[in-house]
């Protein structure tokens, strides 16, 4: 029996009406690779998680009260999961645009040398991605933007 791969410390879950048609989806639009897909012996979608890089995200059911789509509740969102990329954000833009993504914010160049862009799926997720276009320090950042940033070690 194979040992399983080491996992990423925190894993994000989304949830789905549709996390089927969301698997495909979100592999088409962002580039996201399946990773696992348990099913029941009916078919249907017991757990699922997709990989990007080395990252991971679940994609569930609406399986309990308490977990639901955005779908479902007007288009609230509670969270938004970030995406750090090491590829053209732009192209990457417009693959999301073309395979359906409503683009909240168009790419640009943040004052901390990220260029970020932020989308919203079919059942109304919204997910931001971004590529480091210029490797800036805090003290560049805070310069420009008049925010002061403290970090740990």
């Amino acid at each position: 029996m194979s040992q399983p791969a080491r996992r990423p410390a925190l894993i994000s879950a989304v949830v789905y009406k549709d996390p089927k048609a969301a698997l495909q989806w979100l592999q088409d639009a962002f580039g996201f690779e399946m990773a696992m897909l348990i099913t029941d012996q009916d078919g249907n979608l017991a757990h699922s998680e997709m990989r990007f890089r080395n990252g991971v995200v679940m994609i569930g059911n609406e399986w309990s009260a308490q977990h639901r789509s955005p779908a479902n509740l007007g288009g609230l969102n509670t969270q938004t999961v970030h995406v750090q990329m090491d590829e053209d954000i732009d192209a990457h833009c417009e693959r999301a645009r073309k395979a359906g993504a409503e683009i909240l914010i168009e790419p640009e160049t943040q004052f901390y040398g990220d260029r970020t862009y932020r989308a919203r799926d079919p059942e109304g997720h919204i997910w931001t991605f971004g590529q480091t276009v210029t490797d800036l320090g805090p003290e560049t950042w805070d310069q420009a933007s008049g925010f002061k940033t403290q970090l740990w070690p």
